[in-house]
C-alpha cells in the first residue's frame, strides 16, 4: 500500500491578473503524479479542470473561465492528495470593450456594433462613428485600480459616449501624467473641433441661400396676389400659370440632362455593383475557397469562413447571397458526409477521430457523430479478433508451423509477426521473464524464434490479448472523453450541444457498457476456444474453437499464457475500467490456473513412472539407491513451475477455493505418491534379465565376508527386495514427509489425506517386499533342520555321550551369518528387522520338532538341550518375545537334568562351542555394538 502524499499547495500563478480565458501557469508543490491523478482545479471559484494540462508535479498550465468572483484562491484537488491550499491569489478583470475603430485581436462583427451609450448591439452608420481620442494628444494609462476609481466617482463612466460620462475620471485614466501644457493644447483641439461642425452647418446654410430667398419670394408674391384679389379667378390662373411654368421647367431640365443623368445612373449602378462585389466578395468567393481548403485539409478554415458566413447572410433576404449562401450549404453538406467517412473509417487514431468529432459538431451534423464513432470501433475491434482466431485456425490446418519456420523462416506469416505492430506491447517483458523450460527441451531464454517453437494456441492468445490491450484504450479515452464533453471546442459549447451529448452519453452508459462486455466476452471465449474447449457451450465451438487438439499443452506453455492473460488484465484495470466489466476475464485466469495445475500434476505422474527407467542401483553408505532423491527433485521441480500460478494476484481468488478442485488435486497428488510406490513394487519384483545392474556400490568398511556381491555381477532378487526394502524406510521417514511440507508450503488443501493414504499404501508395499525377502532367505534355513537332525539314522531315544554342537546347527548358523551378511552389506538398518524374523522362524521350526519328539533318553535331552541353547545363545541380540517363546517351549519338552554331572558336561561343551565358532559369531556381536549406537 503507498504511502499517503502531501496535500497540493500552490504557491505561484503567472499572470497573477486577467481577463477571461486567460492562459496562466500555475506552479507549487504535490501537484499530483499525473493527469489521471488531477481531479480538480478552480480559480476565483470556477471549475478550470477541462483546459488543465498536467506537466509535472510542480506545473499545471490552464485558462481562466467566467468566474463570479473577481479575486479567489487557485486550488488543486488531487486523487492522491485531496484539496489543497494556495498561498497566492488571481485577480479577474473586467474585459474592455471594443470601440469599432480600436484595434483588436479578435474578429468583430463589423456589421454589428456595439454601441457603448446604450449598452446594446445596433447597426451604425459611419457618418456616426466618433473618434477614439476626442482630445487629440497622447494617451498615457494610468495605473490607478479600476476599484478604486470606481469607489470614486459611484454612477459614473469614463467613456465619453457614455450618458454618465465624467470628465474627471477620464483624465485620471487617460491623463494622469499629461503636463499642463499639453492638457490646454488639449482644450485647443476641443474647441477647433467644435468650431469645426458650427462652420460646417454655416456653409451648408450659405449654399443654399439663394434657393431658400428665391423660394421664398415666390410664395410671399402668390400670397399678396391672393389677398389683394380675392378671387377664385385669380386663384386659378395663378395655380394654372405655376403649373406651367413647373412643367416647361422640367421638360427643359429633362431634355438637357436625360443623357447625362442617365450615364450618371449608369455609373451609379455599376459602382454600386463594384460597392457590393467588392463589400461582400467574401461570400461570392466563399464556395471557391471552402473547395480549396477541403482538398487542402484546412477544414477549421472552412468551419470558421462558414461561421462567420452562416451569421452574416444566414437570415438575408437579398436573392443574391441567398443564392450564393446556398452554394455555400451544398459545399458543406458535402463536407459533413466526406469528414462522417472519415470519422467511420478503420483503423484511425484517436486524435483523428477527435479531430472529425469536433468538425462535425461545428459544422452541426446531424445525428451524434461521436456515438456512431464509438459503435464503428467496437464493430471494428470484435472484428480483428475474429479474424485473428480465422487466420491461425487456418494457419494450423494449412501446415506444420514448427517445420515450415526451421525450413524457411522468411515464409511466415504478417499475423504471426508480434513485432510488427508499431505499439508497444504490454507483455514485451516476457521475453526476460517468462520460463519456457520443459525438461530439457527447452531453452531457458527466450530468443528471437520462440514463437515459431511456441505452440499455435499459446501465439494467438498472445497476438490476440496484444490486440485488446492496443485497442480497447483508445476506445475508452473515446467514450471518456465523449462523456465529459471534451470533443467538442467552445463554439460547441456556446450552442449548448455540449451539454446535450453529455444527457446522450448519460442514456447511452448502459449501452457502451454491453459493447465492453462483449468486447470482453469474445475474448474470453476465443481464448477458451483455443485453450480449454471443453468450457465452451455446443452452440459456441463453431464460433469461438475449431482448433485441431493434437496434445494438450503442457504446464509450462499456460504458465506462459496465465502471465500474458494478467498483463492484459493489469493493463486494462489500468484504464480504471469497471471491475464487474473485467470479473469475466478473472474467471477465465481462475479455469486457466486450475487446468494447469492439473495438466502439471498428471505430467509430474507420468514423469515419476519413467523414473523406473532411470534406476541404476548404484547403493550408497545408507543402502539408498538416487530413486526416492530423484522423486523429491520431481516433485519439487513440479510445484516450483506451479508457484506463480498458485500465487494470487490482485483481484484473483484462490484458485483452492472451489471443493471440487481441492478434492481434484488431493487425488492427482495421491495418484502421484501411488505412482512411485508402484515404481518401487515394479523394481523389486522385475525379473533379473530385465534389470541393468552393471555396478552395485557398497560401502567399502563392510566386509565381503561370503563374496556375494561382487563388482560387475547382476543383483539377485533377494539385493532388490532389500533395496526397495531401504529405499521404502528412507520413504517413510524422510521423503515423504518432505513432500508433504512441500504441499503444503504450495497451499495445498488435504495434504494430511495424502499423507496417510500414501503411507498407509507405502506400508503395505514394505510389508509384502519384507515378507518376500523372509520367504526367500527363512525357508530354506527352516527346511533344512529336521533333515540334518535326523541325519545319519539320528534318534533321540537311543545316542551317545553328546561331543558338542552337530553340523546341522552349524550349518543353519552358518546360513543365518550369510543372511546377516547380505543385509548388513545393503543396509545396516534393516539387520535388526531382518535377523529378528528369520530367528523367529527357525525357534518356531526347532521348537515345533522337539515337541514333535515321544521321549528322549538321558543323553538325548542333554544334546537337545545343547543345541536349543547354543542356537539362542548365538542370537540373543535379535531375540524377540516370539523367539524366546519358542525357545522356552523347545526347552520344555525336554527332561530337565537331573545330575550335577550333567550339567557341567552341558557348560563346558557350550564354551567349547562359543570358542570354536568364536570368529563366526563375532559378527553378531559387532554389529550389535554398531546397532546399540544407531
Amino acid at each position: 500500500m503507498s504511502r499517503a502524499r502531501q496535500p497540493p499547495l500552490v504557491t505561484g500563478i503567472s499572470p497573477n491578473e486577467g481577463i477571461s480565458w486567460t492562459k496562466v501557469t500555475i506552479r507549487g508543490e504535490n501537484l499530483g503524479t499525473g493527469p489521471t491523478d488531477l481531479i480538480g482545479l478552480t480559480i476565483c471559484g470556477h471549475n478550470c479542470l477541462l483546459t488543465a494540462e498536467w506537466m509535472s508535479a510542480s506545473k499545471i498550465v490552464c485558462r481562466v473561465g467566467q468566474a463570479k468572483n473577481d479575486k479567489g484562491d487557485i486550488i488543486v484537488t488531487t486523487k492522491s492528495g485531496g484539496r489543497g491550499t494556495s498561498t497566492v491569489s488571481f485577480k479577474l478583470l473586467k474585459p474592455e470593450k471594443i470601440g469599432i475603430l480600436d484595434q483588436s485581436a479578435v474578429w468583430v462583427d463589423e456589421m454589428n456594433y456595439y454601441d457603448m451609450r446604450t449598452d446594446r448591439n445596433k447597426g451604425i452608420p459611419p457618418l456616426s462613428l466618433r473618434p477614439a481620442n476626442p482630445l487629440g494628444i497622447e494617451i498615457d494609462k494610468g495605473r490607478f485600480p479600476q476599484k478604486d476609481l470606481e469607489a470614486l466617482f459611484p454612477g459614473m463612466s469614463a467613456d465619453f459616449t457614455s450618458e454618465n460620462f465624467s470628465a474627471a475620471w477620464y483624465l485620471i485614466e487617460n491623463h494622469s501624467t499629461t503636463s499642463f501644457d499639453q492638457l490646454k493644447t488639449a482644450v485647443v483641439n476641443l474647441k477647433k473641433q467644435a468650431n469645426k461642425k458650427n462652420e460646417g452647418s454655416l456653409a451648408y446654410v450659405k449654399g443654399g441661400l439663394s434657393t431658400f430667398f428665391e423660394a421664398q419670394d415666390a410664395l410671399s408674391a402668390i400670397h399678396q396676389k391672393l389677398e389683394a384679389d380675392g378671387t377664385e379667378k385669380v386663384e386659378g390662373s395663378m395655380t394654372q400659370k405655376l403649373e406651367n411654368v413647373l412643367n416647361r421647367a422640367s421638360n427643359t431640365a429633362d431634355t438637357l440632362f436625360q443623357e447625362v443623368l442617365g450615364r450618371k445612373d449608369k455609373a451609379d449602378s455599376t459602382r454600386n455593383a463594384l460597392n457590393v462585389l467588392q463589400r461582400f466578395k467574401f461570400l461570392f468567393n466563399l464556395p471557391l475557397n471552402i473547395e480549396r481548403n477541403i482538398q487542402k485539409g484546412d477544414y477549421d478554415v472552412v468551419i470558421n469562413d462558414y461561421e462567420k458566413a452562416k451569421s452574416l447572410f444566414g437570415k438575408t433576404e437579398v436573392q443574391v447571397f441567398k443564392k450564393y449562401y446556398a452554394e455555400v450549404e451544398t459545399r458543406i453538406e458535402a463536407l459533413r458526409e466526406l469528414l462522417l467517412d472519415k470519422l467511420l473509417e478503420t483503423p484511425s487514431t484517436l486524435h483523428d477521430q477527435k479531430r472529425y468529432i469536433r468538425y462535425l459538431s461545428d459544422l452541426h451534423a446531424p445525428g451524434d457523430p461521436a456515438w456512431q464513432c464509438i459503435g464503428a470501433q467496437h464493430q471494428w475491434i470484435l472484428q480483428l479478433m475474429h479474424n485473428c482466431k480465422e487466420s491461425y485456425v487456418k494457419e494450423q490446418k494449412g501446415k506444420d508451423i514448427v517445420l515450415v519456420y526451421i525450413c524457411n523462416p522468411l515464409l511466415h506469416s504478417p499475423m504471426l509477426d508480434l513485432d510488427s505492430d508499431v505499439r508497444p506491447s504490454p507483455m514485451g517483458h516476457l521475453a526476460q521473464t517468462a520460463s519456457l523450460k520443459r525438461g530439457s527441451s527447452f531453452q531457458s531464454g527466450r530468443d528471437d524464434a520462440w514463437r515459431y517453437k511456441a505452440p499455435q494456441q499459446v501465439v494467438f492468445v498472445e497476438k490476440l490479448t496484444k490486440l485488446v490491450v492496443s485497442q480497447l484504450p483508445n476506445f475508452w479515452k473515446l467514450w471518456i472523453s465523449y462523456v465529459n464533453g471534451s470533443l467538442f471546442s467552445e463554439t460547441a459549447e456556446k450552442s449548448g450541444q455540449m451539454e446535450r451529448s453529455k444527457k446522450n452519453a448519460r442514456q447511452r452508459q448502459n449501452d457502451f457498457k454491453k459493447m465492453i462486455q462483449e468486447v470482453m466476452h469474445c475474448l474470453v471465449k476465443l481464448i477458451r476456444g483455443a485453450l480449454l474447449p471443453f468450457s465452451l457451450r455446443e452452440g459456441e465451438s463453431r464460433q469461438y474453437g475449431g482448433w485441431e487438439m493434437k496434445s494438450e499443452l503442457s504446464g509450462q506453455w499456460l504458465t506462459h499464457v496465465i502471465q500474458t492473460v494478467r498483463l492484459s488484465s493489469e493493463s486494462l484495470t489500468a484504464l480504471e475500467i469497471p471491475n464487474d466489466m473485467l470479473q469475466i476475464i478473472q474467471d477465465l485466469i481462475l479455469d486457466l490456473r486450475v487446468r494447469c495445475i492439473m495438466v502439471t500434476l498428471q505430467h509430474t505422474a507420468e514423469d515419476i513412472k519413467r523414473l523406473a527407467e532411470k534406476e541404476d542401483w548404484v547403493v550408497d553408505n545408507e543402502g539408498l539407491t538416487s530413486l526416492p532423491s530423484q522423486f523429491e527433485q520431481c516433485i519439487i521441480h513440479s510445484l516450483q513451475s506451479l508457484k506463480a500460478v498458485l500465487e494470487c494476484k490482485p483481484g484473483e481468488a484462490s484458485v483452492f477455493q472451489q471443493q471440487r478442485t481441492q478434492e481434484d488435486v488431493c487425488q492427482l497428488s495421491i495418484g502421484i505418491m501411488q505412482v512411485f510406490i508402484d515404481c518401487l513394487e515394479q523394481l523389486s519384483t522385475k525379473p533379473d534379465g530385465d534389470i541393468d545392474t552393471a555396478h552395485l556400490s557398497v560401502d567399502v568398511s563392510s566386509p565381503d565376508l561370503f563374496g556375494s556381491i561382487h563388482e560387475d555381477s547382476s543383483l539377485s532378487s533377494e539385493q532388490r527386495l532389500l533395496i526397495a526394502l531401504s529405499n521404502c524406510r528412507y520413504l517413510e521417514r524422510h521423503t515423504f514427509l518432505n513432500v508433504a511440507e512441500h504441499f503444503e508450503k504450495h497451499g495445498f488443501q488435504g495434504v494430511e489425506k495424502i499423507t496417510q493414504v500414501s503411507m498407509e499404501s507405502l506400508k503395505e508395499l514394505d510389508q509384502r517386499l519384507f515378507e518376500m525377502y523372509i520367504e526367500f532367505k527363512a525357508d530354506p534355513i527352516v527346511g533344512s533342520l529336521e533333515p540334518g537332525i535326523y541325519a545319519g539314522y539320528f534318534d533321540w531315544k537311543d545316542c551317545l555321550v553328546p561331543a558338542g554342537v552337530r553340523n546341522y546347527l552349524k550349518e543353519a548358523l552358518v546360513n543365518i551369518i550369510a543372511v546377516h551378511a547380505e543385509v548388513f552389506t545393503i543396509s545396516k538398518d534393516l539387520v535388526p528387522r531382518v535377523m529378528a524374523r528369520v530367528v523367529e522362524a527357525v525357534s518356531e521350526e526347532l521348537g515345533r520338532l522337539m515337541q514333535c519328539v515321544s521321549s528322549f533318553s538321558r543323553h538325548g535331552a542333554l544334546q537337545a538341550r545343547l543345541e536349543i541353547c547354543a542356537l539362542r545363545d548365538a542370537v540373543a541380540i535379535y531375540l524377540t518375545p516370539e523367539s524366546n517363546s519358542s525357545f522356552k517351549q523347545a526347552l520344555e519338552a525336554l527332561p530337565q537334568l537331573s545330575s550335577g554331572t550333567d550339567k557341567k558336561l552341558l557348560e563346558e561343551l557350550l564354551n567349547k562351542f562359543k570358542s570354536s565358532m568364536h570368529l563366526q559369531l563375532t559378527c553378531f556381536q559387532a554389529s550389535s555394538s554398531a546397532l546399540m549406537k544407531t
